[in-house]
């Protein structure tokens, strides 16, 4: 047999089997459709967040400007979305505000990531007084409804999108907590964990190496499902007057200040919501999506 035939056959072997869990993992994704329509969601919201500012026709709407002569147009050629109570192009704050809402679920995203995954690691391997105070303090956390709480710290910090984002994010953490305790307490005694300490693996290596990788399925589709409801918490304390502070363009304060003018100047709230509502639903369906592709089951 030659050299070459050596190299070919286990390249050859590996090639199929390296791939396969990525086909599988979009043969999934693809069959269904609700998912298909999620990942269409949310990648037409992220090209709106990168590109905003040069696909809204007014951009200088979102940044305050003032024209008593255009308020209150309903929905037409010229302002497809209309225009608000100060005449600003409801169409270019939306599509400039879409950034300022991917900003919002990233950032409380990831800081409940920061906090939340280290502590709930450190739950699942430890044992004591360490373990069951990280565990109540977040049962406290979780015996509190999240707005509630979420309103409550925005109060004690006062308004504005920053500490709207900080409230959310101390809000979010105690899931991840639970999450990766849970996964960790059914890790850390498999046979695999118990073959890396004996051949001397630290508790870092172990945790690190063996643990948290079979955490990141669960915390990836919870990420996912969180984005969305992050933006939900945001919209909701901007209107009620708590996040973002007009003329920021952000949709729950957009929706605060239309209110007013209901039920006849609709769109002033209508374009807005349904912005909080597509983009809710496309993380729904991507996580949901996400969840059938890490099961196991479907293996």
């Amino acid at each position: 047999m030659t050299d070459a035939s050596l190299e070919s056959g286990p390249v050859a072997i590996r090639e199929p089997m390296r791939f396969r869990e990525t086909r599988r993992a979009i043969r999934t994704y693809s069959r269904s459709f609700s998912s298909m329509l999620g990942l269409v969601i949310v990648i037409v919201f992220l090209f709106i967040a990168a590109f905003g500012p040069w696909l809204a026709p007014y951009p200088q709407d979102a940044y305050g400007a003032v024209d008593f002569g255009a308020k209150l147009l309903p929905p037409s050629a010229e302002h497809l979305f209309g225009t608000d109570q100060v005449g600003s192009d409801i169409l270019s704050r939306v599509l400039i505000g879409a950034r300022t809402t991917l900003q919002i679920g990233v950032t409380v995203t990831g800081i409940a990531i920061l906090i939340g995954v280290p502590l709930g690691l450190i739950a699942g391997m430890t044992s004591g007084w360490i373990s069951e105070g990280i565990m109540r303090v977040t049962d406290i956390f979780l015996s509190i409804p999240g707005l509630i709480l979420a309103i409550a710290i925005v109060g004690a910090l006062g308004p504005g999108i920053i500490n709207a984002m900080i409230a959310l994010s101390l809000v979010w953490w105690p899931g991840y907590v639970r999450l990766v305790q849970a996964k960790t307490l059914s890790q850390r005694n498999e046979t695999y964990v118990d073959a890396a300490r004996a051949l001397g693996a630290g508790p870092l290596r172990v945790v690190f190496v063996h643990v948290l990788p079979n955490c990141l399925s669960p915390i990836i589709v919870k990420a996912s499902m969180d984005m969305g409801m992050a933006i939900l918490g945001a919209a909701s304390l901007g209107f009620l007057g708590l996040g973002a502070q007009p003329p920021y363009p952000e949709w729950g304060a957009m929706i605060s200040t239309g209110r007013a003018y209901l039920p006849d100047w609709w769109w002033a709230t209508f374009f807005p919501g349904l912005a909080i509502y597509l983009t809710v639903l496309g993380f729904n369906l991507m996580g949901d999506g996400l969840r059938d592709v890490f099961d196991p089951r479907q293996r």
